[in-house]
């Protein structure tokens, strides 16, 4: 049998449960978007509810390494029974939860399963694939990930509309069942190494440096001098954790996030190129939504179906990413190619954003996606082939990694970007807005028009400024890509 015919056939036999992990960990990250709002009033913490989402990516943050060395030591098909069980407990406890404090341990758990699942997911797929075909099937991979990230929203707010918000997450477990399901298909392990040495003080400094780390960027976009003063004693903690992290990590025999990682010049520049590009995209998902419905006055229904040709380009441009690298062998000559155009298309908006004619915005910002997600089977493929099989799995993880912390480091900045550049306008304007829009969207729309207008207005120039940063960040991961030294497999 050909290396085609068996990478193939083994993809095909993992995809139902690495399909359904994917999927699972992707929508949880987006889903409760729409339901944030049901979920602060029926507690009572509105000013809290964004640890809802905080506290689900500090904990999937915290997840990739651990268990992709536990996947190298002990099989990654038994640990993927243990992650759907995470997934599955964090899903009840969340939908059950009597109380806010309750339900936010609830996410860690669910995070942590979550975060689990993705690595476990995208290091199956290097272990069973050839090295040069797996960018054919990163691709599916790519396709899972954007396809729940943009129903995410969308089926958030159709659930808590009809049937409460504890159903964004009790609506996940029949897909729970199907994963541990399609786990059962894949074969038997022999003994693994076993020789995991759980390593405590690295993972304490990794979890207080992760931590501190997404309370800054929490407290940063606040852009209030109260927030800021009280990100600085946070903010030298994560310094003083990390900096102790370097120093744990190369004394102890088997560290948690291993210096190769750092010091290999291809993994290094593939996981940083990784984050560029996912704090841009996340973003994008995140922040558009918000420019269409109250800049451009798109009706709340109409939004999602104006971001589906983003989520579907992304989707294309992993697929032919994938089969071009199964093809030819070169990793990084498509995406280094594809993020330019990037670049450069998120540089007109940030010129001409007000000139382009809504009909053309969906299509235009679906050529920026194309190029974001040619980019991940490279990166995967890449960064796999540079570890090798034995390393795989920390391999796998430090791309997660990264990318957690570069959706939540380039959402920060851009979000502060955003109401940053509102606040210089027009302070007292930027204020009115965020009050404002405490109540909603329907909020908005009962104030006069002359004032509407004027917060679309700055808000407008906001977005102008979110543009120009954003195509900074491609701009980086553009060079990035042109500069990995491992360019063909």
């Amino acid at each position: 049998m050909t290396d085609q015919s068996s990478s193939r056939a083994a993809f095909f036999r993992a995809f139902p449960a690495v399909g359904v992990a994917i999927f699972i960990s992707s929508i949880d990250q987006t889903i409760t978007a729409t339901a944030l709002p049901v979920m602060a009033a029926h507690f009572g913490v509105v000013e809290r509810m964004s640890w809802v989402v905080v506290a689900y990516l500090i904990a999937a943050t915290i997840a990739a390494p651990i268990i992709g060395k536990l996947g190298d030591a002990y099989g990654r098909r038994r640990m993927l029974f243990i992650a759907f069980g995470l997934q599955a407990a964090g899903s009840l406890a969340a939908g059950f939860a009597p109380s806010f404090e309750t339900l936010l341990l609830a996410r860690v758990l669910h995070g942590f399963g979550g975060g689990a699942l993705l690595t476990l997911a995208n290091a199956l797929v290097g272990e069973s694939v050839a090295p040069r075909e797996r960018g054919r099937y990163q691709g599916y991979l790519v396709a899972c990930f954007m396809s729940a990230s943009a129903m995410g929203p969308l089926a958030g707010g159709w659930l808590t509309q009809h049937w409460g918000w504890q159903w964004v997450f009790l609506a996940g477990l029949p897909f729970v069942g199907l994963g541990v399901l399609g786990t059962l298909r894949l074969p038997r392990q022999g003994p693994q190494s076993g020789s995991f040495r759980f390593d405590a003080p690295g993972t304490l400094l990794f979890t207080i440096f992760v931590t501190s780390l997404v309370l800054v960027l929490d407290r940063v976009q606040r852009l209030s001098t109260d927030a800021l003063l009280t990100a600085l004693p946070i903010a030298a903690l994560a310094i003083a954790a990390l900096l102790l992290l370097m120093r744990v990590e190369t004394r102890t025999p088997d560290p948690l996030l291993p210096s190769w990682l750092a010091t290999d010049p291809v993994i290094w520049r593939t996981n940083l190129l990784s984050a560029c590009v996912a704090g841009v995209m996340v973003s994008m998902i995140s922040f558009m939504p918000l420019y269409l419905s109250v800049v451009r006055g798109v009706p709340i229904a109409t939004v999602g179906l104006m971001m589906l040709p983003t989520s579907l380009a992304g989707g294309l441009g992993a697929l032919i990413s994938g089969q071009f690298v199964a093809r030819t062998g070169r990793t990084m000559l498509l995406p280094s190619i594809t993020l330019a155009i990037s670049t450069l298309t998120l540089s007109a908006f940030s010129f001409e954003l007000d000139a382009i004619p809504l009909a053309a915005l969906p299509w235009l910002l679906a050529i920026s996606s194309f190029g974001y997600g040619s980019s991940f089977p490279a990166v995967q493929t890449t960064v796999q082939a540079a570890a090798g099989v034995s390393r795989i799995g920390v391999a796998t993880a430090s791309v997660q990694f990264t990318r957690n912390l570069g959706s939540a480091t380039g959402t920060a900045l851009l979000s502060t970007v955003i109401f940053g550049a509102f606040t210089l306008g027009d302070a007292p304007l930027a204020a009115s807005f965020a009050e404002t829009m405490r109540g909603g969207r329907e909020a908005l729309g009962l104030l006069p028009e002359e004032s509407r207008m004027a917060m679309a207005a700055g808000l407008a120039g906001g977005f102008r400024a979110m543009f120009a940063a954003a195509a900074v960040l491609l701009g980086v991961a553009t060079v990035l890509a042109w500069r990995v030294p491992l360019r063909r497999l």
